[in-house]
């Protein structure tokens, strides 16, 4: 199995342990001692407290889904020779000739500036199974683009350039 994907679960179980832990232990105890300074209408540290457990209870739940969708990744049924989820592709643009480079996430790793986009975008949906050499037109809102596969790393550490 792909250390990559290993390594994503990791970083996740850990965040969500972090998390967890703020949930019961930290903010009930932070909530109990706002408390005690009286009046709950006007009390800024119980309201940031229980702001951030409505949040930290939202992310929990986010992680917790995440961990589903990557634990049903099977790995085997991801190409090795083409463009699937975790492969970073190098593609140029016809009309432009920009180099854009990007990795193919699930859409709660999706951090644009990083290059991860996700594999249910526009661009990754329109790429799912194509190959170096391929061109790829993809409609954003930019418009319609035409891209030139040059490059393929797969989530199986498979690497596929085009010289054409």
């Amino acid at each position: 199995m792909s250390t990559e994907l290993e390594d994503n679960k990791q970083k996740l179980r850990e965040e969500l342990e972090k998390l967890k832990h703020e949930y019961k232990v930290e903010l009930p105890k932070i909530i109990s001692a706002a408390r005690e300074y009286g009046d709950l209408k006007e009390n800024a540290e119980y309201h940031a407290a229980r702001e951030r457990q409505s949040f930290v209870k939202a992310r929990i739940s986010q992680l917790i889904e995440q961990l589903n969708i990557l634990n049903d990744l099977n790995i085997a049924e991801i190409p090795e020779d083409r463009i699937g989820y975790g492969s970073t592709v190098k593609v140029v643009d016809i009309d432009t000739d920009d180099e854009i480079s990007f990795t193919f996430v699930s859409a709660n790793e999706i951090n644009p500036s990083e290059g991860k986009i996700s594999v249910s975008s526009p661009i990754g949906m329109a790429m799912q199974n194509k190959s170096v050499g391929d061109q790829v037109a993809v409609v954003v809102p930019a418009g319609k683009r035409t891209y030139l596969i040059k490059n393929i790393i797969t989530i199986h550490g498979n690497e596929f350039s085009y010289e054409g």
